[in-house]
């Protein structure tokens, strides 16, 4: 007598979920370190980070389709589509956080402490290339407000000691963030209000930004305006504002230290 042994169909879709997460981690992960490179060329190096998003994407594309093999025919690959699944959404979390919050938040590049009159970029030869031949556009008036109305926290600060200090303090809280100072001008002089031209690099990607602060002397003490401008696309994604806040806190806790 003969046993008619008959096995458990088994879906290709698992496997090719898992394999297709590794890949995408191991190509997202090689090219998030080209981007962080300084020397990179950064056009290539995000295109080929995109291309390893859209890997993990089709890896869950593929851990669903193998979900509903299992729960309809009872196909083995379970365990793969799991494992593949994971390894996309580990992949995948942190840019559909920023693409989430983002999406919150209005198309703007370009963010000012003074939405009216914004520091203004320095137009010297070593501020100029240091930002590769760039100089910020100044945004229209529509972006003003829509910056007002995304981000009304972001206003100057006013301290009550004198220009000269509030400048070292500005100063010192740019090098504590580790920017690239490229031009760093005391009060004084016939314009009476002090500059700090620097770059800026992003946390995830490091990407430069530029950025310049200004320091402006007050009856009562000082006043410290900054804007921080992307050089990448036309939505920061809220990096420029969270980088002057960031910055602002700083030059804060160490006028406190110092009194």
């Amino acid at each position: 007598m003969h046993r008619l042994l008959v096995e458990d169909p088994v879906t290709r879709a698992g496997p090719l979920a898992r394999h297709l997460a590794l890949f995408s981690l191991l190509a997202t992960g090689i090219a998030l370190l080209v981007v962080r490179d300084p020397r990179a060329d950064v056009p290539a190096a995000l295109t080929a980070l995109a291309a390893g998003l859209c890997v993990a994407i089709l890896a869950i594309v593929a851990a669903i389709f193998a979900f509903v093999r299992v729960w309809q025919d009872g196909a083995r690959g379970l365990g793969a589509a799991i494992g593949g699944l994971v390894l996309a959404v580990l992949v995948l979390g942190y840019p559909a956080y920023a693409g989430l919050r983002g999406a919150r938040l209005p198309a703007l590049s370009d963010i000012s402490t003074d939405t009216d009159s914004p520091p203004a970029f320095s137009r010297s030869r070593a501020a100029f290339a240091a930002r590769d031949g760039r100089m910020p556009a100044e945004p229209d008036r529509a972006a003003r407000d829509r910056q007002r109305k995304a981000y009304p926290q972001i206003a100057p600060l006013t301290l009550d000691i004198d220009a000269d200090q509030a400048f070292e303090l500005a100063r010192q809280a740019a090098l504590k963030r580790r920017w690239q100072i490229v031009e760093a001008i005391r009060p004084g002089g016939r314009m009476g209000q002090g500059r700090i031209d620097a770059i800026a690099r992003g946390l995830v990607l490091n990407l430069p930004d530029d950025v310049t602060v200004r320091v402006r002397p007050r009856a009562d003490g000082a006043r410290i305006d900054v804007r921080s401008a992307s050089r990448l696309g036309s939505r920061d994604f809220g990096g420029n504002a969270d980088r002057i806040r960031a910055y602002l806190d700083d030059v804060s806790n160490l006028a406190l230290t110092a009194k």
